[in-house]
């Protein structure tokens, strides 16, 4: 039987012809029979990919022969080709769209001027340090944190990245910016981001976590600070660390725990919700809370 995993990366790194690299990254891809999603920009790369394990590790070899890919620092996970629909490798202006491709500044050692990154042991450290005073900062969408979020973290009322210029914008975060604040996503690509954005604005002490969540729940599962399951955009749709993971969503119809999403049944809508395995079953409730049912 063969043995399948998904690895996710990113490297923050000048590319001097993106399209060039999609060309290369793509017929890798095709040759080795993976699937995934890859963004390249003229700041880096940012892919999640999956299939058999040789297959993903001539992957890596091969991509690190970039100069610019060389430390690309990886994260491993049970999945396969079949967790992906297709192979996407495209080209974009940001590699995580927050929509200010402008206000990046990208080098060799990677982004110019973000927060000070921390393992997840310094996290750790920092928070026996200065207890209370370190606020956790959600840097994803805000329905990810539904299932899954650092104990106590400020959720952002965001559905896309590119609303957390707004929301940094509009003044309500203001009152942390003399606190240390600890910017956490997913793999640790959309704190790159973040982070920068938030000194650029103020902020006086921004940590973000080296790794994001996927290094800290190989690091301390749920023995640590971290509560609940990671959403993933595959179709795993969500993960947990160990058997100790507590269920902290709630199903919108019955209020019953679960850790699913669903989409909405309505074509026109999709939206994702949470719903327990019994109300899952009729897909008359699978209408969204947005108001599909009528």
């Amino acid at each position: 039987m063969a043995l399948n995993r998904i690895v996710l990366f990113y490297a923050f790194t000048p590319v001097v012809d993106p399209a060039a690299v999609r060309l290369w990254q793509r017929a890798l891809c095709e040759k080795l029979g993976l699937r995934g999603r890859i963004l390249i920009s003229p700041d880096g790369i940012n892919a999640t990919v999956g299939g058999d394990i040789k297959a993903v590790k001539a992957y890596l070899k091969t991509t690190r022969e970039y100069s610019g890919f060389k430390d690309i620092d990886v994260k491993w996970s049970d999945g396969s080709a079949e967790d992906f629909p297709r192979l996407s490798v495209k080209v974009r202006d940001e590699i995580v769209s927050f929509g200010a491709p402008g206000e990046l500044t990208v080098d060799q050692g990677g982004v110019v001027g973000g927060g000070t990154h921390l393992l997840p042991e310094e996290l750790h450290d920092l928070v026996e340090a200065k207890g209370d005073d370190v606020v956790f900062f959600d840097g994803r969408n805000a329905f990810e944190a539904q299932i899954g979020k650092f104990k106590n973290a400020v959720v952002p009322d965001v559905s896309t990245t590119h609303d957390f210029i707004k929301e940094l914008d509009s003044g309500k975060y203001d009152a942390l910016k003399d606190k240390p604040v600890v910017t956490y996503c997913t793999g640790g690509i959309r704190c790159e981001v973040l982070s920068s954005l938030m000194v650029s604005r103020g902020f006086n002490e921004v940590y973000q976590l080296e790794g994001g969540i996927v290094r800290y729940g190989e690091t301390f599962k749920d023995e640590g600070l971290w509560e609940g399951s990671l959403y993933v955009f595959d179709k795993r749709m969500h993960l947990e660390f160990s058997e100790k993971s507590a269920t902290i969503g709630a199903c919108v119809r019955c209020a019953a725990p679960t850790s699913k999403f669903e989409n909405c049944s309505n074509p026109g809508c999709r939206n994702l919700a949470l719903y327990c395995a019994a109300c899952a079953e009729d897909p008359a409730t699978l209408l969204c809370p947005q108001g599909c049912a009528d």
